[in-house]
């Protein structure tokens, strides 16, 4: 491996989150570097500030405890008409599913079942599908049902660091009231 310049190791940066399709963790870029952490994040942060100071597309943001290249959100409306993110086609009962993993992960089946009154299981399949949800164990209990969780994907979708930044449920409910 050629020797790096100070100079080249941001554009390095640069091109490693470009390339990648899941947002980096700072431990990743240091360990694919061969550099400190903390030098990494230094550099990081002359990335973002480049971004916001140039005016580009596309900004670098912290999301899904890992940093991503993501378009500016004010160009919402002309990126949607090219690329439709793919859960605006779910539907009302995999959104109501998502929203009760969500929020009461791990959680089984039976429980997100019972919480919706109906029969989930085209949900949760379509939500694996997508990447959204992901298998985390089976809960020790009688038939040892399959516990299921938000994924990764689901926290870069909503441009989430972690699931603390999920609005309260009292916030999400006043959210859904005003909105109807």
């Amino acid at each position: 491996m050629p020797t790096l310049f100070p100079d080249d190791t941001k554009s390095i940066i640069e091109a490693l989150l470009f390339v990648s399709g899941e947002p980096l963790s700072l431990k990743v870029i240091a360990e694919t570097l061969g550099r400190d952490e903390r030098d990494v994040l230094y550099y990081l942060k002359e990335i973002k500030a480049d971004c916001e100071k140039t005016g580009k597309g596309f900004i670098l943001t912290e999301v899904a405890e890992g940093y991503s290249f993501v378009t500016r959100p004010e160009f919402a409306p002309y990126v949607e008409k090219i690329a439709r993110p793919r859960l605006m086609s779910l539907s009302q009962a995999a959104l109501e599913t998502l929203a009760i993993i969500a929020y009461r992960q791990p959680v089984t089946k039976s429980e997100i079942d019972e919480i919706r009154g109906v029969k989930s299981e085209s949900s949760l399949n379509t939500l694996q599908e997508r990447g959204l949800i992901k298998e985390a164990g089976r809960r020790d209990t009688a038939g040892r049902p399959i516990l299921y969780v938000t994924s990764k994907s689901f926290l870069k979708y909503l441009g989430l660091r972690s699931l603390e930044e999920l609005p309260k449920l009292q916030e999400a409910e006043k959210i859904e009231n005003e909105s109807k």
